[in-house]
């Protein structure tokens, strides 16, 4: 596993398991086989709701705590109460502490939210804090208006859409991207391009394989998410392997600076108001 270092200093794995789509039964199945595979981080939020399930996979993986690095996320409908927020979601993963708590969404009370965090981490519930689907004009708010810079942002980037300008921002204070549709949505023009075949079988690995070789070699967290055992042991596969300069500089070519996802105005005011139960996840 190759790590990087953050702007506190901390260290995270450069790849880990994402759980968001899954089930609470298949989100505690696949953190137990990703966890057996050798994989330490393992990425969730509140609003999967299956926070108690990644809780359980841990728990019966037989893992010790410190020996995995956790991440989850608050969404908007509690920002205005995040201190118990954070109590909460640690409740529920059965840990005292997270090791990178995102805001989910750039809508609601953000402020309350980020400082809450902030004071999560000199309380030693949080190591790092990051925000998940921010623009970058809004994170540049929070960077010249908080005390602790955020150490990662989570947003969509492939080789389609690698957010080249966003990472150059975030290193002037020490930030990297996390990577989610990190194989382009699944998209089958993108995983088949001739230069992923052709390396694929130069390294003889699969195209799937190569991309997130990519995303670890161009400095980003990657997070595929999977429920199949075979799939999450193949995407940790990538580290005996290195692309030359010239392959990495030849997926870059791919970029078309088009997203596949992108929240409608409606949507972020969606978000705000959806606020199940958070604490009643099976």
């Amino acid at each position: 596993m190759e790590t990087f270092v953050l702007n506190n200093n901390t260290t995270i794995p450069a790849l880990g398991l994402g759980t968001f789509t899954l089930t609470p039964d298949e989100a505690q199945k696949s953190v137990e086989a990703a966890i057996s595979d050798g994989y330490t981080l393992i990425d969730t939020a509140n609003a999967y709701l299956n926070e108690k399930a990644v809780g359980r996979g841990i728990k019966a993986s037989g893992a010790r705590r410190e020996d995995l690095y956790i991440s989850t996320k608050l969404w908007p409908s509690i920002y205005g109460k995040a201190a118990q927020a954070i109590d909460e979601t640690l409740e529920r993963l059965q840990v005292s502490y997270v090791d990178l708590l995102f805001l989910h969404q750039p809508v609601g009370d953000v402020e309350t939210a980020y400082k809450a965090m902030e004071d999560a981490v000199k309380a030693g519930k949080v190591r790092s804090i990051g925000l998940s689907n921010f623009p970058i004009e809004e994170c540049r708010k929070i960077v010249e208006q908080h005390e602790i810079k955020p150490a990662m942002v989570q947003i969509e980037a492939h080789p389609y859409y690698q957010q080249k300008a966003y990472a150059e921002f975030l290193k002037s204070f020490g930030g990297r991207i996390m990577s989610w549709y990190p194989l382009g949505h699944g998209d089958k023009s993108l995983i088949n391009e001739e230069i992923f075949s052709r390396l694929g079988a130069k390294y003889h690995k699969s195209n799937a394989q190569i991309i997130l070789r990519w995303h670890v070699q161009t400095g980003y967290v990657v997070i595929p998410g999977s429920r199949n055992p075979e799939h999450i042991r193949d995407n940790f596969n990538i580290f005996d392997f290195r692309l030359s300069d010239e392959e990495m500089a030849e997926i870059s070519s791919l970029e078309k600076g088009i997203p596949y996802y992108r929240s409608t105005p409606e949507q972020l005011a969606g978000y705000v108001s959806y606020a199940p139960d958070f604490n009643a996840q099976k």
